[in-house]
């Protein structure tokens, strides 16, 4: 599936978190709502941008916005990577797999960021970092694609400030 273009409503989704709880976009409407989508748990780049939004967490928390991670692997790694790097904020498991045990995830594939991606000449399906920052009404208002990690959270914090 595409990815959502600015101005378009939001897929609904409804995962589980680190902790087991459930998370359904329309838990979250009348607020401005970051969803990263991050490729997966305890590698370099997810966990430094995992961080640093974990740093700005305060800065988002008084603008009413909460952030959301989405990445494939299950709950149960979600909370070793929230527990080791003190990750408080929602990280959601789009966990679902398919028949022959590889993961298959439905909410990253309406977001439009499971890709097919390759690395010294092997493909594979992965997840293409992807940010996503949504009105009150479930829109999106502006979508970061291909994220590059440093100074990333910074500019979505910006764009939150500016709405």
């Amino acid at each position: 599936m595409p990815l959502i273009e600015p101005g378009r409503k939001a897929p609904a989704f409804k995962l589980h978190d680190q902790h087991g709880d459930p998370h359904a976009l329309k838990d979250y409407a009348g607020a401005p709502l970051v969803l990263f989508f991050y490729p997966k748990d305890m590698t370099s780049g997810c966990t430094d941008e995992a961080c640093q939004f974990e740093g700005l967490l305060p800065e988002f928390e008084k603008l009413s916005c909460p952030v959301l991670a989405i990445s494939i692997l299950d709950v149960k790694s979600k909370l070793k990577f929230a527990d080791k790097e003190g990750l408080s904020y929602p990280l959601l498991a789009d966990e679902r797999v398919n028949d022959a045990g590889k993961p298959d995830p439905v909410v990253c594939a309406k977001y439009g960021v499971w890709v097919e991606k390759s690395m010294y000449g092997r493909t594979y399906m992965g997840i293409q970092r992807t940010t996503y920052l949504l009105d009150g009404a479930g829109k999106v208002v502006q979508r970061w694609d291909k994220v590059k990690v440093p100074g990333h959270a910074e500019e979505v914090l910006a764009a939150v400030q500016a709405l």
